[in-house]
C-alpha cells in the first residue's frame, strides 16, 4: 500500500468518524427530548431534574465534535465535499447542542408544574413534539443515507409544527383570558410549546446544513423567503 493510500485511509476514517459522532449526538439529544415528553405526561419531576442534571453530557459532545473536526481542518486541509462537512459539523452541532438545551427547558417547566392537573389535554403538544423529533431524526438519517430528497422533506415538515404551535398558543390564551388561576400552568405550557417549535426551527437548521453536504447548495434562507412571497 502506497504512502498515498494509507493517508487517504485515514482520513475517510476521521471523517467517517465525524459523521458518527454527529449521530450519536442527535440520538443523545432525541434521547433527552422523549424523556422530556415522558416526564411530561407523568408529571415526573424527578425525571425532569435528571435531565437537568444531565445537561453536560450534551455539551461535552458538542466540544469534542468541535475539537476533532478543527484537528482534521488543520492537519488534512481538506477541500469540496470533505471541506463541507467539516466546517457544516461545526455548525450542525451547534444546533444539535440547542435541541438539547431545549429538552432540558421542558423539564425545567415540568419541574414547575409539578403535580399540577394539566390545563389541557396534552395529545396535540405532544404530537407537536413527536413531529419535531421526526425531523431531527429523518434530517440525520438523511445525512447518513446521502438521501437529499429526505433532507429536503423534513424541510417541509416544520410547517406542520408552526401549526401545531399556533393552535396551542391560540387555546392557552383563550384560557387565560377564562380564568386568572389559569395562568401560572397556561404560561409554562405555552413555553413548552415554543421550545418544540424552536427544536423544529433547528432540525430543519439540521437538514439544511445536510442538503448543503451533499449538494453544496445553500438553502438557508431560501425557502423561507418563497414563502413569504405568497404571505
Amino acid at each position: 500500500m502506497s504512502l498515498r493510500q494509507h493517508t487517504s485511509q485515514e482520513f475517510e476514517m476521521e471523517l467517517e468518524s465525524v459523521r458518527q459522532r454527529i449521530l450519536d449526538m442527535g440520538r443523545h439529544v432525541d434521547q433527552v427530548l422523549e424523556s422530556a415528553g415522558k416526564a411530561l405526561l407523568e408529571h415526573d419531576t424527578e425525571l425532569g431534574n435528571r435531565i437537568i442534571a444531565g445537561d453536560q453530557e450534551t455539551d461535552s459532545m458538542e466540544l469534542e465534535i468541535d475539537h476533532l473536526c478543527l484537528q482534521i481542518l488543520a492537519r488534512r486541509q481538506p477541500v469540496a465535499g470533505d471541506l463541507r462537512l467539516l466546517t457544516s459539523a461545526l455548525k450542525l452541532v451547534v444546533d444539535l447542542e440547542r435541541i438539547g438545551d431545549l429538552g432540558v427547558s421542558i423539564a425545567g417547566r415540568v419541574v414547575e408544574l409539578g403535580s399540577e392537573p394539566p390545563l389541557t389535554p396534552y395529545e396535540d403538544l405532544m404530537r407537536m413534539l413527536t413531529t419535531a423529533r421526526e425531523m431531527l431524526t429523518e434530517a440525520l438519517a438523511a445525512l447518513q443515507s446521502q438521501d437529499v430528497a429526505s433532507a429536503s422533506r423534513v424541510i417541509d415538515k416544520d410547517e406542520v409544527v408552526d401549526a401545531y404551535y399556533t393552535q396551542i398558543f391560540n387555546d392557552v390564551l383563550s384560557r387565560m383570558r377564562e380564568s386568572p388561576e389559569n395562568i401560572f400552568r397556561a404560561t409554562r405550557v405555552q413555553a413548552i410549546s415554543k421550545y418544540v417549535e424552536r427544536i423544529g426551527d433547528h432540525a430543519t437548521n439540521v437538514a439544511e446544513r445536510v442538503i448543503f453536504i451533499l449538494t453544496g447548495e445553500d438553502i438557508r434562507h431560501a425557502a423561507r423567503m418563497r414563502r413569504s412571497d405568497f404571505s
